[in-house]
């Protein structure tokens, strides 16, 4: 199976912005998609059917939502969940697809990522709650109760069930789905002027002109830790930090290792440069933050032009640069002056 770009992005404390005087967008549309900011920005002196490129765009993000989202009821994920532990459940190609898609990367990381992980989100929300931990029997409990390995699908007949009853969620996915989509209306739509997409703290820009995203520090939201400059491609962004809680004294990411059931160790963020969309090789940044630096950076530097920032627990940066990739990593001291738009 292709692996399109899909992309993970919790509420992000990133800030991408442009960087250079006079280049502000001419045409601006925003909108909350899934519970997240997102953002049309068209750039140019002339930007004639930008209104309706932002409309379709938001659209189809709204119909995503709609038919694929884990809370609402008469969504296709809830269908699935209500019925598959009883029955072989008819779905559409492009849920197959990204079913098949959260499949693979639970294989790849071990299962590390895992869209079957509803039995752990309660019990890390009431220890949110309570700020105590929660007790490890529990945890254990709600692990019998989560595995991939319980997905079964016929991709002959487009049908999925569950040979344990487990609850599925693809919202890790949606977010980057949508930017795939945008994408190919952006494609074919082929305005004359350059586009800006953002939803939560995730970026893909359509036309070349001179970008950036700056990095804040996760331990002081007063500063960056640097910024990517380039003139086209993909940002996608994972935070840990920007959901940390206060548990006992100390800080938990919202981010959890299925492997485990605890919320992943010493990360605060990861950021990801890709120069386009269309490789097979992109992955969610989140199923790349739970394998841990070394094993994502590795995975990374097979990825030709692709670029990363990982910041551990204690806001300390270490940069990934591939040797062809066109974006560029300046540090805090190097963007003094410089003014975001």
């Amino acid at each position: 199976m292709k692996k399109t770009i899909l992309l993970l992005s919790a509420l992000s404390l990133f800030v991408p912005g442009c960087s250079r005087r006079g280049s502000t967008a001419t045409f601006t549309q925003k909108a909350v998609i899934m519970s997240t900011p997102a953002q049309f920005r068209a750039y140019g002196p002339n930007t004639s059917g930008a209104k309706a490129l932002a409309d379709e765009v938001f659209g189809e993000w709204e119909r995503i939502s709609g038919e694929f989202n884990y809370i609402d009821a008469y969504s296709l994920t809830s269908l699935v969940n209500k019925k598959a532990a009883k029955e072989w459940v008819p779905v559409t190609d492009e849920f197959m697809r990204l079913l098949l898609l959260a499949l693979d990367y639970s294989r790849l990381t071990e299962g590390a990522f895992d869209i079957t992980f509803a039995p752990l989100w309660p019990i890390w929300k009431e220890a949110a709650s309570s700020r105590k931990l929660p007790a490890k029997e529990a945890i254990d409990k709600a692990l019998q109760r989560i595995g991939s390995k319980y997905v079964q699908v016929d991709t002959a007949r487009k049908m999925v069930r569950f040979s344990q009853p487990v609850q599925i969620n693809l919202g890790g996915l949606l977010r980057g789905y949508c930017f795939e989509r945008a994408y190919k209306i952006l494609k074919e739509r082929a305005p004359a002027y350059p586009v800006q997409l953002r939803l939560g703290g995730n970026t893909l820009v359509y036309g070349k002109r001179p970008w950036t995203y700056r990095v804040q520090d996760p331990l002081d939201r007063t500063s960056n830790l640097g910024l990517f400059t380039f003139e086209e491609g993909v940002i996608i962004s994972s935070s840990g930090q920007d959901i940390f809680v206060e548990i006992e004294g100390k800080l938990y990411s919202h981010i959890l290792d299925l492997r485990t059931g605890y919320p992943i160790k010493d990360f605060s963020t990861l950021t990801i440069y890709y120069p386009g969309i269309e490789d097979e090789r992109f992955m969610a940044s989140t199923a790349l933050a739970v394998l841990g630096r070394e094993k994502a950076f590795e995975l990374l530097g097979g990825v030709k032009g692709s670029a990363a920032v990982w910041v551990d627990g204690r806001g300390r940066p270490s940069v990934l640069l591939n040797g062809d990739s066109k974006a560029r990593w300046k540090t805090e001291k190097a963007i003094l002056g410089v003014l975001d738009l």
